[in-house]
Order: structure tokens, then sequence, then C-alpha cells
């Protein structure tokens, strides 16, 4: 098993439990202890996970584009909030709309009118919240579940042959340099067929995920059309994307 793959698989775990220990990760992975720890350190580094004594614990729960098996995640509810109307204004009835899994696309499912459009999604919770909206036509690739989204080839596949008009796009962290990253490849190829095929490609992040890199980048700035974040964002930040050529809102 490759690193990269290591590294996908502990956080995997750790999402799942949010501490585990070097000899649980050694059994799971088949590797040794000490591979473990220098894996550990590796992800540490990143910011992703904050080691203990004999393992780790989850760095920041809320940031990695999965939510908890439960329940959705509250923090930064306000400043989700906050996106989430702006992103409203970005939505007219008729519109083919894409809504990447994720707490901040969740709060924009909860606010939308239930007037005629489409929404295509591969989270759960959005599903959830966009099935009594009888006036929304709900598409669902398929796939398997990985926590609250569906991946896979088939869902790949799925969103490919579609016309989307405006993707809204979750990510762990945005920087200049590498761009939208997440934390496990599982989801790559899904918010891959998103950007690809819509016209328009907007980046809603939180200002607290600016600057920041995770494991996997799965996109360019360039490839982005618009972000819009909350008003906690510091102008000067903001100007370094602004001067990348993108909307940033």
């Amino acid at each position: 098993m490759s690193s990269i793959r290591r590294y996908e698989k502990i956080m995997e775990v750790l999402l799942t439990n949010k501490e585990v220990t070097v000899a649980e990760l050694s059994d799971r992975l088949g590797v040794t202890g000490k591979t473990i720890r220098e894996d550990l350190t590796r992800l540490e580094e990143q910011g992703l996970i904050i080691r203990v004594h004999g393992g780790a614990v989850l760095a920041q729960g809320d940031q990695f584009g999965i939510l908890p098996a439960k329940e959705p995640l509250v923090k930064h509810a306000e400043e989700k909030a906050d996106i989430a109307r702006k992103a409203l204004a970005h939505i007219q009835e008729g519109d083919i709309i894409a809504l990447d899994g994720g707490s901040t696309t969740l709060e924009i499912a909860r606010r939308l009118d239930n007037r005629p459009m489409t929404v295509i999604t591969n989270d759960v919770y959005i599903i959830s919240e966009l099935a009594a909206k009888d006036h929304i036509r709900l598409v669902v690739p398929g796939g398997y579940r990985v926590r609250n989204m569906l991946a896979g080839p088939e869902a790949t596949d799925y969103v490919k042959q579609l016309n989307i008009q405006k993707a809204f796009i979750s990510a762990t962290g945005i920087h200049p340099e590498h761009g939208l990253s997440i934390y496990t490849g599982d989801l790559i190829e899904f918010k891959r067929a998103l950007i690809d095929t819509a016209r328009e490609v907007i980046a809603v992040i939180n200002h607290h995920k600016f600057g920041q890199t995770a494991l996997r980048t799965f996109a360019s700035l360039n490839e982005i059309t618009r972000i819009i974040t909350d008003g906690a964002l510091p102008a000067e930040i903001g100007r370094t994307y602004s001067d990348a050529g993108i909307i940033v809102e």
C-alpha cells in the first residue's frame, strides 16, 4: 500500500472514531508501528491530526468535506449561513445546479425555495433536505456510500452526461498555489466530474479554510469561476485570489 493510500485510510478511521492508536492502525493497515508513527508525523505537519500519547486525534473534524454519521455539524453556523445567503442570489428558477457534499452546501439546500429547478447532489443529508420540496427535481447519481456521500465510477459517469449550469463545490482547504484540496481520494473523481461538466464552478468556502492545504488537490484556482465566502475573510487575503482572476464574493 502506498503512503498516500495509508494517509487516506488513517484519515478515514479518524473521521469515524475521532481517536486511534498506533497499534490499531498497525493491525488494520498491516504495517509496522514505526511506519504508522512516521505517517502520523506527516499528517500532523499538514495540520490534519494532532498526535497524542500512543496515537492521534482528528484536528478539525468539520473541515474535511464529510459530515458526521449521526447529524450534520453546526460549527461556524453563522458563517455558513452567510455564504448560503450569498449563494442563493446566483440560483434562479429553472436552473440546473449541483450541490457538492458538505455542511455549507447543506445550508444552501435548506434555504432553497420550493420552486422549479433541478438539483444534482451526492450528499444524503442534502437529498433528505430536498426530498420534501416537490417542485425541485432531485437527481441522485449512483455509487457507494462514503459516510454521508455517494461516490464511485457510476456516480462520476452519470454526472459527466449532464448539463449542469452551476456547481457549488466544497473543499477542506484553498491555497493560492495548491488550489482546492480534500483529505481523501474517494471523492475526487465526483468533484472533478462536477467541475469538468458545469458551465460555472462556484467554490463555497468559509474564511478559516483560506491558505490551508489538505492531503489531495482536486482543482486548481483557474478552474474556479467564483469563490463565495463569509464576511470575516481579511481583504488582503481576498485580493490574493482576486489577483489570480477569480471573483471573490
